[in-house]
Order: structure tokens, then sequence, then C-alpha cells
């Protein structure tokens, strides 16, 4: 995506919320929405939904301040016109996580064209659904805090995630979608609860997002082209991966993926690209790297084709995912380990074309390492770690 295709798209998306603002609007608290936190508002909401979908014009769903119970809720379309979703105040998940279900989500849009999701505050509780899995007890499935399957055109704005039980923010085959401004915020030992996830959807922007998460602050799953991203906070989290792929033999790839002037602090991982050792369709191609701080990371760049937890359904294969034509340019920092830059590429499928352009990451003030193993690739400018291609 060039910039002058992206600033096009921020103007047509901003032009679209801003005349949003003039729309008819629907008001929860009109739909007998009780803004204390206790009483049940999901009919309520739904109400609300299916005045606002329905309307012939332009129309707006306001939440305005305070705090509102949900249970699991299913936005569904396709809507009559543009549907603004504007909250003030804050969606609160029952106490008890199993209230959730099994379904694997909390809220979901569906089915939805032309839609602007902003503001307020989702706080899921995810706390005592930790506890139980951390107990080995048998507990739900879980349930990701907000869902965006088949939704075109839209713009997620000023959002805040507190505590998902799994992901914070998910989108699933979508077309043409910008995330601006969101913050997403769950203990850095919360299980699974990536910040935003992306998968078998095209045309997808991140932009002056911050994460601080227990597990990847930005996954990116098959299936997904065309994904830029600037200007991210991810820290504590598990970086912004590429993966897991190979988990299925038939696999889209991954393509066209960008992400520029981003600072990573205290993750476990930075840049990372990872599959499983086991056969697949899968690629990933054409992804770029620009402009990078990393701030005490573990693992400031990584790609593991060999990734193969408790050693289960992988031992002894090899990975089957392409991965070619990735580019890595001024990344600079502190590696909290020695091994700064990783490449366990695949020994059937070599990673290649890979190219490190001014790569400037030290380790306590000292020489950092680096490891490659299967790769191919050139380099430019300075090198730190010392080259390994």
């Amino acid at each position: 995506m060039t910039k002058l295709l992206m600033s096009l798209s921020l103007f047509l998306l901003s032009t679209f919320i801003n005349k949003s603002k003039a729309d008819t609007a629907y008001n929860v608290v009109q739909f007998d929405a009780k803004p204390d936190g206790k009483t049940d508002c999901t009919k309520q909401f739904l109400k609300t939904w299916a005045a606002t979908c329905n309307s012939v014009k332009a129309a707006t769903m306001f939440v305005p301040k305070g705090k509102y119970l949900l249970k699991n809720v299913v936005f569904r379309g396709p809507c009559k016109n543009k549907v603004n979703v504007r909250i003030e105040g804050s969606l609160i998940a029952p106490s008890d996580y199993r209230a959730l279900g099994s379904s694997g989500y909390w809220i979901l849009f569906n089915h939805i064209n032309k839609l602007a999701v902003s503001g307020g505050t989702l706080d899921a509780r995810g706390a005592s659904f930790w506890e139980c899995r951390a107990s080995g007890k048998s507990c739900p499935v879980g349930a990701r805090s907000i869902t965006f399957n088949y939704v075109n055109d839209a713009v997620i704005s000023g959002l805040t995630s507190i505590n998902s039980q799994l992901m914070h923010i998910v989108i699933n085959s979508c077309n043409n979608v910008m995330v601006r401004n969101v913050n997403v915020v769950a203990p850095d030992w919360s299980p699974n609860t990536d910040g935003i996830h992306v998968q078998g959807s095209t045309g997808v922007t991140i932009s002056g997002s911050s994460m601080k998460t227990g597990d990847d602050c930005i996954s990116i799953g098959p299936g997904t082209k065309n994904l830029w991203m600037e200007k991210i906070k991810c820290g504590p989290g598990h970086g912004v991966s590429i993966g897991s792929l190979a988990r299925d033999f038939n696999e889209e790839g991954v393509q066209n993926v960008t992400l520029i002037n981003s600072v990573f602090s205290g993750s476990d991982n930075g840049l990372r690209i990872k599959s499983w050792a086991r056969p697949s369709t899968g690629f990933v191609s054409n992804i770029n790297y620009k402009n990078i701080v990393m701030n005490n990371v573990e693992n400031p760049i990584i790609i593991d084709q060999n990734y193969c937890p408790n050693n289960q359904g992988c031992p002894g294969q090899t990975s089957g995912t392409k991965i070619s034509q990735v580019v890595y340019q001024n990344v600079q920092g502190t590696s909290a380990t020695r091994r700064a830059m990783i490449f366990d590429c695949s020994p059937s499928n070599p990673c290649k074309g890979i190219r490190l352009h001014d790569i400037k990451l030290t380790y306590l003030n000292q020489k950092a390492q680096s490891y490659c193993k299967n790769i191919g690739g050139i380099t430019t400018g300075v090198i730190m770690p010392e080259n390994c291609l």
C-alpha cells in the first residue's frame, strides 16, 4: 500500500466518521438500557442495534457515559445504510466468566458494510477465566472481546479493551478496515490475550495504537493481505507475530505486510515469523519492517520455522511454509538476550530473499550474537550483531 493510497483511505474514512455526527441517533438509554453496571442490557442493546441497522438513513447507535452490563451479543447485518456505533461509556462483561458460554465471542459484528465503532471501554473481566485455566479445571473455551466477521469498509477508533478472556480485537474475513488509536491492556501473564488478531482479511491498517498484554501485541494469521501497521507501541507482550502458520496443511498465504515507525519495550519478541514444523501449502512473502526501536526485547528479530510446543504433532517433520522477500531496515536498540537475531528456517523450505539494512542491536552494552540456519539473503549498511547470512 503506497502512502498516497493510504492518505486517500484515511481521508475517505475520516469523511465517513465526520458525516456520521449528523446521522440519525438511537440512544441505548432510550431503549431502557440501565447504565449502572449491574442490570443486564443485552436485549436493550439489540433493540437499539435493530433500529440503527434498519434505518434507511445513515444512523448512529449511541452509548452515553455509564457502565453497561452485556452478555455475549451479535450485532448482525447487512444494514440498510452506514452505521456508526459511538461509545462514551464502558461495556462490562458478567463477573462470572461462564456467563459468556462457549460461543468464543463476547461482542460480535457480523456481515456489515460501512461501519464505524469509536470510543469507549470494553472490560471483559478476564481474571477469573485465566485463574480457571491455570487451575487445570474444566473451563469454557473463552471469549474474544470484540470480533469483526465479514465486515467491509470499517473504522475502529479510540477503543480501549481491558482484560479480555482471550484475544481483545479480532478482524476476520474483512476488507478495508482501519484501526487507529486503540489501547489494549492485560497483565503480561494473561494467556492468549492477543491485542489485535488479523486473519483472512485484505486492506487492514493499524495505526497509533498501544498494546500491553500477555500474548502477541498483533498476531497475523493465514490469508492476510495488504496489512499496514505504523506507530505501534508493544510491550509487555509477545511482539508482532506472523503465525503460528502451518497449523493446517491447506493454508492461505500471508503477503504484503508492512510495519514502520514502531517501538517494542520489554516484550518477549519483536519482529517474529513462526510456523509449525510440519507440511503446509502456506507462504509468507513481501514483508517489510522499517524504523523499529527495541528496548530490552528478548528476541528482537526472529524467524522460527521449527515451532513445536510440547513436542506434539510435529517431531521429525519440517515446515512447508515458504518464507521469502522479508526486509528489515533500520532496526535499532537493545536485546534482553545475547542472540538478537535468530533465523531458524526450514531445511525443506529455506528462507529466501531476506534483506538486512542498518541493523544496530546490542546486548548489555556488548556485542550481541546472530544465528542463521537454512537462510539466504543479502545485507547492506551497518549490521550489528555480525551478519550470519
